[in-house]
């Protein structure tokens, strides 16, 4: 999924056909208030920014998510100074290109950010333990030779899990991982969706096999 936070509809027109063209889903944000309640709300492995937004700089909502995660950002804007490049990446952009861009580099430059999306486990391969099968690469949960199907919520506090395998996440690390930081959300949000979690994956969500409660502290995933 492609995430386009772009407040010129043409543009946006113009994204969604190129991007839908090569394979891509794509979702659109034209403020970045918007933006930031969808990269939060969903899982977006690409995030297309541009800094000239109306409410607020595009500069600070990479800033933002920067604290609480490593999706890849591409800035795409009309401000070619090299101030203005030097400051997006240093402030966590991956990439950045200047309007008005070329079709056929801004889709090469998606591809390589997609392959150093953290999401990608590449040599490491899926995350297995029993009949559990994660593959972030693939987004793709199997249970046995059973599917899963996650919603947006549910598939990033797994994938939250996964990356740390064994070991134990508070609630609050939780909720900045997969909410995003300074959520309101209270602490029953994380065992609410991991309540959801174990009827889709454990075999008995009374008694865990995978998706283990580390009491008055958190959660862990198995590791073995």
């Amino acid at each position: 999924m492609v995430l386009v936070v772009e407040d010129d509809r043409q543009i946006r027109r113009f994204l969604r056909a190129l991007l839908t063209a090569q394979g891509y889903r794509v979702v659109e944000a034209d403020t970045g208030k918007a933006g930031l309640r969808e990269a939060t709300a969903r899982v977006p492995d690409v995030i297309i920014l541009d800094l000239g937004l109306p409410d607020m700089e595009g500069i600070d909502l990479l800033r933002e998510v920067r604290q609480w995660s490593s999706i890849p950002v591409i800035v795409l804007s009309a401000r070619g100074h090299e101030r203005h490049k030097v400051e997006a990446l240093d402030s966590g952009a991956d990439d950045y290109l200047t309007k008005p861009f070329g079709a056929s580099e801004l889709c090469a430059r998606l591809r390589v950010a997609l392959r150093r999306s953290p999401d990608s486990r590449g040599g490491d391969g899926p995350f297995t333990v029993g009949d559990l099968k994660v593959d972030l690469a693939a987004r793709r949960v199997t249970v046995g030779d059973r599917e899963v199907h996650l919603t947006p919520i549910e598939y990033r506090l797994l994938a939250a899990l996964v990356k740390h395998a064994g070991k134990v996440l508070t609630h609050g690390h939780l909720l900045a991982e997969v909410w995003g930081p300074g959520c309101a959300f209270e602490n029953t949000y994380p065992r609410v969706y991991m309540s959801q979690l174990r009827r889709k994956i454990e075999k008995d969500p009374t008694r865990p096999r995978y998706l283990l409660t580390e009491s008055g502290v958190g959660y862990r995933l198995a590791a073995e």
